[in-house]
């Protein structure tokens, strides 16, 4: 695996637009076509090709030579819980602040006392008409202060954080008003008329720990498992099946948009496909595989009571299949021994998540996609500390196992010849 082709790809994707913009640049680099939504698309055999929506999803595919038998899918997702700027954002007074508001459930405190800048996509005027263009603030721009152990007595005794007081971020001085507009203008290239902007932590990825084992940085739920599932497609050898990586945004808020994974963004790609290719898309369907890619919460260092004792993954043992009864993880039988059979053949270890009865843990895209595509489906994901902090820790040996499954995935032929039975080639 290469460390520093995943360090570049993390320390760029300073928002949803920019993660995706990079996933998009290494299918171009590897001879990708970008197929536009509003047009009409001519496939054809051995052919290589991705589709964007709304700068923040993707969907990337191949056609093999060969009369396709199905499809085989994974899906990650291109967001992650932080900050988004308001509309008129900035407070003014003796200091210049900026009106944010939480995108997802995040663990606010990380984000005080450290250097912040703002990244995302704006809508600009040009003779043209509007036009979508990503900006991003390279420069240490702002911070959320803390206030003293002085002025607040309960801040290490469970004090809690009020996003519209306490995580205002700090522009400037009272004369900076207005400043940062202008720096955003002057980023686009013209005048802004619509926006999605985000704060992002400035302090970029690294590898620490005695063997040098771990790897820290913003956004690796679930930017690993996008950038992961996108190395497997790109490297695996083609056969039967068609192979198809997902990348969908607001995973973190439900899913529920037009670039989502509750949206029609799959089901569109996948039935054009099959129109064009004069497949019946059913049955393709009927002879296809989901794998839902997120990470999955590793047995804590301080606190191993909140994992179930026996279904508690450890950074840096293997690719995670990921359990629960009420659904809100896809995995069932069929699903896990599919995902356990490709792991073999590539030689990549597993481990298994369950939450602890009494602790109801989060859920994932994979119940949300299938309402959509419906094919069996086996939730995965790596095994990581601090989930939703500005800055999460995860085992660099896993990055590398999920990369070797998902090649070995994708370089693989399903057959579902009746229901319950799966032939793996």
């Amino acid at each position: 695996m290469d460390i520093k082709h995943l360090k570049t790809f993390l320390d760029s994707a300073h928002s949803v637009y920019h993660a995706v913009a990079g996933l998009v640049w290494e299918l171009e680099a590897a001879g990708y076509t970008c197929l536009p939504e509003n047009q009409n698309w001519y496939l054809s055999p051995g052919g290589k090709y991705y589709m964007t929506r709304g700068g923040s999803a993707l969907v990337a595919f191949r056609i093999p030579e060969e009369q396709p038998k199905g499809f085989l899918l994974s899906a990650a997702h291109s967001d992650r819980p932080c900050f988004k700027l308001k509309p008129n954002g900035e407070l003014k007074g003796k200091y210049t602040r900026l009106s944010v508001e939480k995108y997802g459930g995040m663990l606010m405190a990380p984000w005080l006392d450290r250097p912040l800048s703002v990244a995302g996509r704006v809508m600009v005027r040009t003779d043209e008409g509007v036009e979508s263009r990503l900006v991003d603030i390279d420069r240490d721009l702002l911070l959320i202060p803390n206030v003293a152990i002085h002025m607040n007595r309960e801040a290490n005794t469970g004090y809690k954080w009020n996003p519209a007081v306490d995580l205002l971020p700090l522009l400037g001085s009272g004369d900076a008003a207005g400043k940062l507009q202008a720096l955003l203008e002057a980023e686009a290239g013209g005048e802004i008329l619509g926006q999605d902007l985000y704060l992002y932590l400035r302090q970029n990825a690294c590898v620490w720990g005695v063997e040098g084992e771990y790897l820290s940085a913003a956004a690796l739920d679930d930017l690993l498992c996008a950038w992961g599932c996108m190395q497997g497609f790109l490297t695996a050898e083609d056969r039967a099946s068609v192979p198809v990586v997902c990348i969908f945004d607001h995973e973190e808020t439900g899913s529920q948009s037009v670039q989502g994974a509750d949206s029609d963004l799959l089901y569109s790609v996948l039935n054009r496909i099959c129109s064009t290719l004069n497949r019946d898309l059913h049955l393709m369907l009927s002879r296809s595989f989901m794998i839902s890619a997120d990470n999955a919460h590793a047995l804590h260092p301080n606190h191993p009571e909140y994992a179930d004792e026996n279904n508690a993954p450890l950074p840096g043992e293997g690719v995670v299949i990921k359990h629960s009864a009420s659904g809100s993880y896809m995995t069932d039988a069929m699903g896990e021994a599919v995902f356990r059979s490709i792991c073999q053949k590539a030689d990549v270890p597993v481990q298994t998540y369950c939450n602890r009865g009494d602790m109801p843990g989060g859920s994932t895209l994979g119940h949300v996609s299938v309402s959509q595509v419906s094919v069996p489906t086996v939730d995965i994901g790596l095994a990581q500390l601090a989930m939703h902090s500005c800055y999460e820790t995860a085992a660099l040996a896993d990055v590398d196992y999920l990369v070797r499954a998902m090649t070995t995935y994708y370089g693989t032929t399903l057959d579902f010849p009746e229901d319950g039975i799966c032939h793996i080639m």
